[in-house]
């Protein structure tokens, strides 16, 4: 199954991009629904293998909604082409963000969470550039909008990011400082960063800087876990963890 977003491009004058997204997996919760999170994997990967991890965690009231990402050109490869939520080059805090294609990911999973039904906790999780987008959303629900000034229609209730960073950094806390409704929303979004601190291809620097900014934009209930020789990957401890914070965070009834 195929989405295409053409109405989620940039907003801006000129010539808009079309993001042709991949095909969603979905895992069904095995107990009462109370949740739904769309998952966004990393780089070069697809919505089915995580689909496949989630499926065996101890969350049966979670719905989990795996997306895949448009297959587009990606500065950081060389300009090869693969599966990718926005277009990355180096990873600095001086380095130019694709807001564009941010927000066309960022309004894909909104899309995807806004059919929900109204009674069911909505957060968005994701690995490496997945946990960006993730993060990117948050700061686009704190703020009420996407980057080009669109509506955020849903409202989130809890955000992981495993190995990840954040896109945007610099504007954050302008953003959220700015408007008292940002700075509640950004106050009461429950968010759980995790990264190891071996990780060769999203340095844990960039993690533990992502957990700072956010922090001091007024996103208070953060968790930071480090994971000593974890390289760019999860482990079993680290998703125990994960299921533990979402268990408490969304109030789910917990055991199968």
């Amino acid at each position: 199954m195929s989405y295409t977003n053409s109405s989620v491009g940039s907003g801006s004058r000129g010539a808009r991009r079309t993001f042709d997204f991949g095909r969603t997996y979905v895992v069904r919760p095995k107990g009462k629904h109370q949740a739904t999170i769309v998952w966004l994997h990393g780089l070069g990967d697809n919505g089915s293998s995580w689909s496949q991890l989630l499926e065996s965690l101890p969350l049966p009231n979670i719905k989990w909604i795996c997306p895949t990402a448009p297959t587009r050109p990606v500065a950081i490869l060389g300009g090869f082409p693969c599966t990718a939520w926005f277009d990355v080059g180096e990873l600095s805090e001086d380095g130019p963000d694709d807001f564009e294609g941010l927000d066309a990911s960022a309004a894909h999973i909104a899309n995807l969470l806004s059919t929900e039904p109204a009674d069911v906790k909505l957060g968005i999780g994701g690995f490496s550039m997945g946990a960006a987008t993730a993060l990117y959303s948050a700061t686009c629900f704190a703020h009420g909008k996407y980057g080009n000034g669109n509506p955020y229609p849903v409202y989130l209730r809890a955000i992981v990011g495993l190995s990840g960073w954040l896109p945007g950094s610099r504007n954050v806390r302008n953003k959220i400082e700015g408007s008292h409704e940002a700075a509640r929303r950004a106050a009461s979004l429950p968010i759980m960063l995790c990264h190891g601190m071996c990780d060769e291809v999203v340095p844990y620097k960039h993690g533990e800087k992502s957990s700072q900014i956010l922090s001091s934009a007024g996103f208070r209930c953060l968790t930071f876990k480090s994971y000593d020789g974890l390289g760019h990957y999860t482990v079993p401890k680290e998703m125990d963890e994960v299921c533990h914070w979402l268990n408490a965070r969304l109030g789910l009834e917990g055991s199968r």
